[in-house]
């Protein structure tokens, strides 16, 4: 039998209650995990044209999902496009549980239109300050309280739309960054004992894509069909679990073949 050793870890999980995030919270808790479920308490508006191209859950969404996984789980809101958020967010998970043995990076700045032709500043700076340097901070805040001989894995969550995707420069050039931060934080922990990864998804069906780009989506992934939340979740447990302890530093495409 495999033991991913995960029962009795405390997780934190960012953009942890709606979709994927909610499906990696599931996995770990289903493992025997402490979950803190990350959320963003309320969406503030589109600015200009731009529009928001994911729903984010609330607060009562975030703490319903918290007392479904239970076993200590619990709900906490930061807006992690704040320069302060990441070391408020993890100082309160901390003072909470004590010590974080998973991090993933999950939350995502995603707005349309968001192609070379429509870039602002402002669009460019909203990307990358949830998509990249909200992940460093976390990853630096959380390596400064890990003691040695803890267990301590983080995962983040970029996308293929990484490798090069038309049409989502933001978006897509700060998913790059998030992989390039994974490989070079990898470096500067391992001697620590601390592992850094991340997964890739592909097209995945969180309620985005109507019939036709389903469709669309479907006739371009070498597998056949689009990816489901738990695909993802499952991926991230592994690079989290005692069966990943030598592997580090890697960008695990998850996307049935696509955009290889």
């Amino acid at each position: 039998m495999i033991d991913p050793r995960l029962a009795g870890r405390n997780v934190l999980v960012t953009g942890g209650a709606g979709n994927i995030g909610a499906a990696i919270s599931r996995a770990f808790a289903a493992q025997g995990a402490r979950v803190a479920v990350h959320h963003l308490a309320q969406d503030a508006p589109a600015p200009g044209n731009a529009e928001w191209a994911h729903a984010t859950p609330d607060t009562g969404a975030a703490r319903e999902l918290a007392d479904e996984l239970g076993n200590g789980s619990f709900a906490i809101s930061a807006d992690l496009a704040e320069p302060e958020a990441a070391r408020r967010l993890v100082a309160a998970v901390a003072d909470r549980l004590g010590t974080i043995n998973v991090l993933v990076n999950n939350a995502a700045h995603c707005e349309t239109p968001d192609t070379l032709d429509t870039l602002t500043h402002g669009s460019l700076e909203r990307h990358y300050r949830v998509n990249a340097i909200a992940p460093a901070l976390l990853t630096a805040e959380v390596a400064r309280l890990h003691h040695d001989g803890e267990p301590l894995s983080i995962v983040n969550i970029t996308t293929d739309a990484a490798r090069a995707f038309p049409g989502q420069t933001g978006y897509g050039t700060s998913k790059a960054a998030l992989e390039g931060l994974t490989r070079s934080t990898a470096l500067d922990l391992a001697a620590r004992g601390i592992r850094v990864n991340a997964v890739a998804p592909g097209p995945v069906q969180t309620g985005w894509m109507d019939e036709d780009v389903l469709a669309r989506a479907t006739a371009i992934v070498p597998m056949g069909r689009v990816g489901e939340p738990g695909d993802i979740a499952d991926a991230v447990v592994y690079l989290a679990s005692h069966q990943a302890r030598w592997v580090t530093g890697q960008v695990v495409q998850v996307a049935g073949g696509h955009a290889l």
